[in-house]
């Protein structure tokens, strides 16, 4: 008799199914895209964490809790971290805006302006 493996996927997040459709996909947390921005930003500029922490007066394991979107980061902080990589505010919200969009499709901007 012939058994065959079955691999079990779980999800990463509560609620996250791996198998969803991207159209019924919850968005992704403000946190994560924010991180997910801050590295892509860093890893283009060739730096460390320790180099990018050290220039925000920040310790190295906050910042990668921030890049991880383990942690929400303030204003405050979230400003002292961009400055750190060049990166102004309004450029900030731009690609935080696009990665949203990458993430949960265009219908994204007319769910969020029906709400």
């Amino acid at each position: 008799m012939e058994q065959s493996a079955k691999i079990i996927q779980f999800p990463t997040r509560p609620g996250v199914l791996p198998e969803a459709e991207p159209e019924n996909a919850p968005a992704p947390l403000m946190r994560e895209v924010v991180g997910t921005v801050l590295r892509k930003r860093r890893l283009e500029q060739q730096r460390t964490l320790k180099e990018v922490a050290a220039d925000a007066a920040m310790s190295t394991q906050y910042l990668s809790e921030v890049e991880r979107g383990r942690k929400e980061v303030s204003s405050e902080l979230l400003a002292t971290i961009s400055a750190a990589l060049g990166l102004r505010m309004v450029e900030l919200s731009r690609q935080i805006h696009t990665s949203f969009q990458r993430s949960v499709g265009s219908s994204y901007d007319a769910k969020l302006l029906a709400a």
